[in-house]
């Protein structure tokens, strides 16, 4: 597996960032949208040790990640993924295993690139906008916040889950998270 370096920032304004973005020089990669479900053990043992496997689909790019990040700081996050031809076959295939299909979720994500760190513009349901900062080491994304005028110390390191919870979501009980149904 391999570790991920990743930081959040909360809160931001879409299109001030977008344009602070752009006045940096920063690669606009677009905006999709992300249809994904989440699937845990049946037990559900992994959502207290933070673990999940991801199905993605990505315009018409669909991705099965294995994703676990106990620690939840920039550097804890440890991941497997890879492209797969359809997303009907390995659903089948996680549930055939025993994981349970336990969320739907969409989300648009806005994506720049900048100095070798990916930003993802990431609006959400029922919670305001925040940017993802994914690189290739904690130094790196360090360097993009100083850039971007961001201060590193106010970063959440948490994933999707625990910036539902600071918004007030019990997140892990929340099977539909889409902007027209969110139980």
């Amino acid at each position: 597996m391999k570790t991920e370096f990743e930081t959040r920032f909360l809160d931001i304004n879409k299109k001030d960032f977008i344009a602070k973005l752009e006045t940096l020089g920063a690669t606009d990669k677009g905006e999709v949208k992300l249809d994904e479900i989440i699937f845990y053990d049946k037990d559900l043992k992994w959502l207290e040790e933070h673990k999940f496997v991801r199905l993605r689909k990505e315009n018409n790019i669909i991705k099965l990640t294995f994703k676990s990040n106990k620690e939840q700081t920039a550097d804890s996050a440890r991941e497997v993924e890879f492209t797969v031809p359809n997303f009907d076959e390995p659903k089948d295939f996680l549930e055939a295993i025993g994981l349970v299909a336990y969320r739907v979720v969409e989300k648009y994500r806005h994506t720049f690139e900048l100095k070798n760190v990916t930003l993802g513009i990431d609006t959400w349901p029922k919670i305001p906008t925040y940017v993802e900062l994914e690189g290739d080491s904690v130094d790196d994304l360090k360097l993009v916040t100083s850039i971007i005028g961001f201060d590193w110390d106010k970063r959440f390191d948490g994933d999707a889950r625990f910036v539902y919870k600071k918004y007030g979501y019990d997140f892990d009980n929340l099977k539909i998270v889409t902007f027209k149904e969110f139980k």
